[in-house]
């Protein structure tokens, strides 16, 4: 699994190629078929973090780990709802525990 960090407009030019969305997003993840196992492609974009970090009171460091674990989540299948169901979904759920466990951990 490969996580890679964009600029706002590296990851604008992804999601409007990949995805035909004109506008930077935060993560975009990409399961990759392998044969010896899952593969996948994360981005994401700190300049994206950086505002939703504010917007919610969430440090920098812990918003973009927020997002790796959210396109780790989705690259292994996990889905979530779209508007307000999306914080009380269960792949929400866990990727807040995962956050949590990894910030007390230090190792993140």
């Amino acid at each position: 699994m490969s996580v890679r960090f964009l600029t706002v407009q590296e990851m604008r030019a992804l999601n409007r190629r990949a995805l035909g969305r004109d506008r930077a997003t935060d993560v975009i993840a990409f399961p990759l078929a392998h044969t010896g196992g899952l593969v996948a492609d994360v981005y994401v974009c700190p300049g994206v973090a950086r505002r939703a970090a504010r917007q919610v009171g969430a440090s920098r460091r812990e918003e973009e780990l927020r997002l790796v674990v959210h396109g780790v989540l989705h690259a292994l299948g996990h889905r979530h709802p779209e508007g307000p169901g999306r914080t009380r979904s269960a792949m929400w759920q866990r990727q807040e525990r995962y956050v949590a466990a990894l910030a007390r951990s230090g190792r993140a």
